[in-house]
């Protein structure tokens, strides 16, 4: 049997010498060999022929035989051995397998054996505990009975699985006894030491009453809650009876004798009972919150009793006062006992936002210097919220109307007193150095504000703050319509609005009443004001929704109160530009009612002209230099100047009629210099020269180019018509028939000749002139075009002369 093993063992070992390169590597790493017959490449022949290079050599190839025969007996010999091995091995395993067994077998015993005993000593401890405990509770050993009864506790917990033997379940129903004893009893030993009823208290405590809080922290947490509940009340009793509603301290002008008298029973605690209790239980902190509670309520009541007698001033000093003692209290303690549900919290107290609340003074009107347009600059580092903050003082906030409407009558006050002010004291002096100044009033409105923002904001951010942005809302509209729309000039008009129409006054002949220094100041000055105020309301609107309750933002809006001071900005640019349009009213009249026909040669500019310079020259670097602060508006004046007189200019210039050849040519020159004083308008009569806005520019060439386009039309001959026509078309891109009319009236062309050429212009308006016929229509001007050249030149050298 054994000879049959091995020969398959044999047969299988030839199955498997083909091994993989690796594997050979492996091999020789590990039995390395010189042998030949060992190399994985052995070549028989190669081997033979080593053995037997010569034929001499094979003399001895019995010598050889016998050799090879010998190793191969060898090599049988130790697969054999190797296969008897291999054929033990499982019998050897199975013994182990039965030698592991028993040692498993065994380890479980000792496991369970060890359990035994643990369970027993937990279970002699546990008795014994249990029998202690009973006898320590009946001689009042506190001190002894924290420690045992934790440790019971400890032991009991591992019986939890075996509650269900009858001794076990016995024993913990006796610890449970146990610890409802203790705790009926602690209670019953608080409440003689420290009786309900009666002010009367003890000398101080005592060492069983502190060994008893120990206990009291291992058993149910209700005896710990029940325990403080009791002692706190005890000794805040006596608050109870000296504020009593009826008491005269009571009332919010004493206010602070309630908190003194707090303080002083704090200190007194500390002094008596500060090591009876835990650290951990925060009584100090538990007393204070209590009072808070108390006091809050009590305020609540009496003030609901007395809601007649309450004036603002009382009820900013009480709610001052109460501010003060939660900056205290949040200085002394953590606030860790107004979550933990051993006493009633606080009825859900907005969280603090207010950055003011910095310290005990909390400054109730704090004077901030406001820069123009920024409301609060610079930034203060934001405060940490005061987790006390609101604990007493939101029994106040019911009675905020009272400071609401004081508020409201303070401002009117202030109000009519800068209506008093600027009637008393007149407009603010010209200022042609600094620019236009804003009203002085202005600030101290916003100063207010600013007062009666941070104030309100530590009082609540809640309904009252909405109703004090409602008050802002209105006195922003009054003062946009008192102390700016009702100051601007103004003369008597039919319509009565705040635009004005009729600004000015016939004078002697042909001079017009004009604003005065004075009164140009104070347009600029209310401009420049109401810029301001628009930018800090602006400031204002942000800074409220940062202060009020986050679920009330969406109520904030003074987009109508900033639309206000647009509407003054806007009537007193309107105010500036009338003024200086009809001071330029009679130059253009005495323009259209010259004799242009009559004139015979072009000399320097007109008089008219002239004139229209000087009153720009008046005007313009005072407003200016009055909106040196603002000076995006100055621009928007120069615009609407320019789109209110460059029309105008237009519509007498088609009154000018007839107009001779020279006439046209001394128009030309007039409208050509009118041109070049309207582009340096913004910068005429300073020494500093700064470039015209390109907006502006580009209105003013626009609208004088058209001017200089109509004159040429009317200098050009009216034959041949077509040529006439087609240079009209060219040279007006916005022709049509009524302008053309218009022009052959300047020419003084009669009804007859002008109905011709009005129905040959309808019939050549509908095709645009192209580039190709541009050509032959220049060739068929030949003759005169060369002389309005000459002419133009003449012109621009005239020009260049003057200037």
């Amino acid at each position: 049997m054994m000879e049959e093993e091995e020969l398959e063992f044999v047969e299988e070992l030839e199955a498997v010498l083909q091994l993989t390169p690796e594997v050979q590597l492996a091999i020789e790493q590990v039995f390395p060999s010189q042998d030949p017959l060992d190399r994985a490449d052995f070549n028989a022949v190669e081997y033979i022929n080593t053995l037997f290079p010569t034929e001499q050599s094979l003399a001895n190839i019995d010598e050889v035989v016998n050799k090879i025969r010998l190793k191969i007996r060898r090599l049988d010999d130790n697969i054999r051995t190797v296969v008897r091995g291999q054929t033990n091995v499982g019998q050897d395993g199975r013994q182990v397998k039965e030698i592991t067994r028993d040692i498993k077998q065994l380890d479980h015993a000792k496991r369970h054996l060890t359990t035994s005993i643990t369970t027993l000593n937990h279970l002699h401890m546990l008795a014994g505990g249990v029998d202690s405990l009973e006898a320590m509770t009946r001689r009042r050993q506190y001190g002894e009975v924290a420690n045992l009864l934790q440790g019971v506790m400890n032991v009991l917990e591992h019986f939890h699985k075996y509650m269900g033997i009858p001794q076990i379940r016995q024993l913990s129903e006796r610890v449970k006894a146990a610890q409802m004893e203790l705790g009926q009893q602690i209670l019953a030993d608080f409440e003689e030491a420290f009786p309900s009823q009666g002010t009367k208290r003890p000398g101080g405590p005592s060492n069983v009453l502190r060994d008893a809080c120990l206990v009291a922290n291992i058993l149910d947490p209700k005896i710990k809650q029940e325990i403080i509940k009791k002692f706190i009340k005890q000794h805040l009793s006596e608050y109870l009876v000296l504020f009593q509603e009826n008491q005269d301290v009571a009332w919010l002008d004493k206010i602070d004798r309630r908190y003194a008298w707090v303080k002083r029973q704090l200190v007194d605690y500390e002094e008596k009972y500060g090591r009876m209790f835990p650290q951990e239980w925060y009584m100090t902190e538990r007393i204070a919150v209590e009072f808070c509670h108390v006091t809050r309520a009590e305020l609540a009541k009496i003030m609901r009793a007395r809601a007649k007698e309450i004036e603002v001033k009382l009820l900013l000093f009480a709610i001052q006062r109460t501010t003060n003692f939660e900056g205290f209290l949040a200085k002394r303690f953590s606030g860790c006992t107004l979550t933990d549900g051993t006493l009633k919290k606080l009825e859900s107290p907005p969280p603090s936002t207010n950055p003011f609340l910095e310290d005990e003074s909390a400054p109730e009107m704090e004077e901030l210097a406001i820069e123009k347009g920024q409301l609060d600059q610079p930034k203060k580092p934001k405060v940490p919220d005061n987790p006390f903050h609101g604990i007493v003082s939101k029994c106040f906030e019911p009675h905020l109307y009272v400071y609401i409407e004081s508020q409201d009558k303070n401002l009117g006050e202030l109000i009519d007193r800068f209506v008093a002010d600027f009637k008393a004291q007149g407009p603010p002096k010209p200022n042609t150095d600094e620019g236009g100044a804003v009203l002085p009033s202005c600030a101290d409105l916003f100063v207010y504000y600013k007062k009666c923002m941070v104030q309100c904001s530590q009082l609540s951010t809640g309904e009252p703050m909405i109703a004090l942005t409602t008050i802002f809302q209105k006195y922003l509209r009054e003062y946009a319509w008192k102390i700016l729309s009702g100051n601007l000039p103004k003369t008597t008009t039919s319509s009565g609005g705040l635009t004005i129409s009729s600004l000015l006054k016939e004078k002697e002949g042909s001079e017009v009443a004009k604003f005065t220094l004075e009164e140009l100041c104070l347009i600029c000055s209310i401009l420049s004001t109401a810029e301001y105020c628009w930018a800090t309301t602006q400031q204002l609107e942000e800074k409220l929704k940062e202060k009020v309750d986050v679920s009330l933002t969406e109520r904030i809006n003074l987009t109508g109160e900033m639309d206000t001071f647009s509407t003054v900005i806007s009537s007193s640019i309107q105010l500036l530009v009338q003024d200086l349009d009809a001071a330029c009213d009679p130059a253009l009249t005495a323009m259209s009612k010259m004799q242009w026909q009559n004139v015979e040669h072009v000399g320097d500019q007109s008089p008219y002209v002239t004139s229209v310079i000087l009153h720009i020259k008046q005007n313009v670097p005072i407003i200016r230099d009055n909106l040196a602060s603002t000076r995006k508006y100055f621009t928007q004046f120069c615009i609407k100047f320019a789109n209110s007189f460059i029309p105008k200019f237009i519509t007498h210039l088609f009154k000018c009629k007839p107009i001779s050849m020279v006439g046209a040519e001394q128009l030309l020159l007039d409208t050509h210099s009118l041109k070049m004083v309207l582009l340096d308008l913004p910068s005429i009569g300073s020494q500093v020269v700064r470039k015209a806005p390109a907006s502006y520019t580009k209105i003013v060439v626009k609208g004088m180019t058209r001017a200089e386009m109509i004159l040429k039309v009317v200098m050009a001959p009216h034959e041949p018509l077509v040529v006439f026509v087609d240079n009209y078309i060219k040279l007006l891109t916005d022709c049509n028939t009524e302008t053309f009319q218009k022009i052959l009236d300047m020419k003084g062309l009669k009804r007859s000749e002008q109905s011709n050429m009005l129905e040959l212009l309808r019939q050549r308006l509908p095709t645009p002139p192209s580039g190709a016929d541009g050509s032959s229509s220049l060739s068929l001007m030949a003759p005169t075009p060369e002389q309005e050249s000459s002419r133009i030149r003449k012109l621009e050298k005239l020009i260049k002369k003057r200037l």
